[in-house]
């Protein structure tokens, strides 16, 4: 506890209890104080202050939407100078991917809606004075150059080739697309289920700014596995209403694109997370039929 005790208020905390789910660099602690309030606490190397700061601030900056989210408390320097800490309020409720299924269909659906409507707020914000310069150019080279380091590495899926092939041709979609404030990470894990049936939306570290098709790429990869009702109601919640062929298009694209990457992304967390992965990427390529669809299978065919 030694990196913690500089915090401000550190003294009133009675319970502090480290955290060991999902795949961040942070050392994340739940944290009740002697009134019972209950916080989240999450430390960074100093090396990630700027980083930690603007994620800070954007967490703060989406604050006044209205759903039940992690609420900026404080930020600062502790551990000597070797850590930044970021304080947030605690999220309560059970993690979304653990307790979808004990829903009806409808009720998985109708969860997808709300998750759907939150993200939409969240890209509500204007960017126009934040836009990353040559974002389309950027984004274009990293999506090419990381398809190559996935052809040159150890692991190849049988029938890549035609998601390699689909993001060679279509990754020109990504030109004057609506860029907006990104979660980053906005799936089931990362949603909490609140006592009145709310979503609450937690870890906010992988925000970004970029095309607002590139935020459901997720939807794919994780949700899809867990609660396809969920997954059709997030994009059906978005729209509030069919989405356009645009759409469609760009996400095929983005699924393309990360379920390759995301295995080699996956490499320094273990055999286990490589080969959950492949498996991803398996069940995007039987999905979009070898990408000669760009409306997933499951989205026709589950109400």
């Amino acid at each position: 506890m030694d990196k913690i005790i500089e915090i401000p208020d550190y003294k009133n905390w009675r319970r502090i209890e480290q955290i060991n789910k999902g795949w961040s660099d942070d050392v994340k602690y739940h944290v009740i104080d002697k009134d019972g309030n209950e916080l989240l606490l999450r430390l960074s190397d100093i090396s990630k202050f700027d980083n930690k700061q603007a994620e800070y601030n954007f967490i703060k900056l989406i604050n006044n939407l209205g759903f039940s989210m992690s609420e900026a408390i404080d930020f600062g320097v502790c551990n000597g100078g070797k850590s930044t800490y970021m304080l947030l309020s605690w999220v309560d409720g059970r993690s979304l991917d653990e307790c979808i299924l004990s829903f009806p269909i409808m009720e998985q659906y109708e969860l997808g809606i709300k998750a759907g409507r939150i993200l939409k707020q969240i890209h509500s914000i204007p960017v126009n004075d934040n836009l990353p310069l040559h974002w389309e150019t950027k984004m274009k080279n990293k999506i090419v150059s990381r398809i190559n380091d996935y052809k040159t590495s150890d692991y190849r899926v049988k029938g890549d080739e035609a998601a390699i092939l689909y993001v060679r041709e279509n990754v020109k979609l990504i030109d004057n697309v609506k860029k907006v404030y990104q979660h980053g990470d906005f799936h089931m894990g990362n949603l909490v289920l609140t006592d009145d049936k709310n979503i609450g939306v937690i870890d906010f570290n992988r925000w970004d700014i970029g095309d607002f098709v590139e935020e459901f790429y997720k939807t794919q990869s994780f949700d899809r596995e867990s609660s396809i009702p969920f997954a059709r109601g997030k994009i059906d919640g978005y729209f509030d209403n069919i989405p356009p062929l645009e759409f469609w298009e760009r996400h095929a694209l983005y699924v393309a694109y990360s379920s390759l990457f995301s295995i080699i992304w996956s490499i320094p967390f273990g055999k286990s997370d490589v080969e959950s992965m492949i498996t991803r990427c398996q069940m995007a390529l039987n999905d979009y039929d070898n990408f000669n669809i760009i409306i997933p299978r499951w989205y026709k065919n589950i109400l």
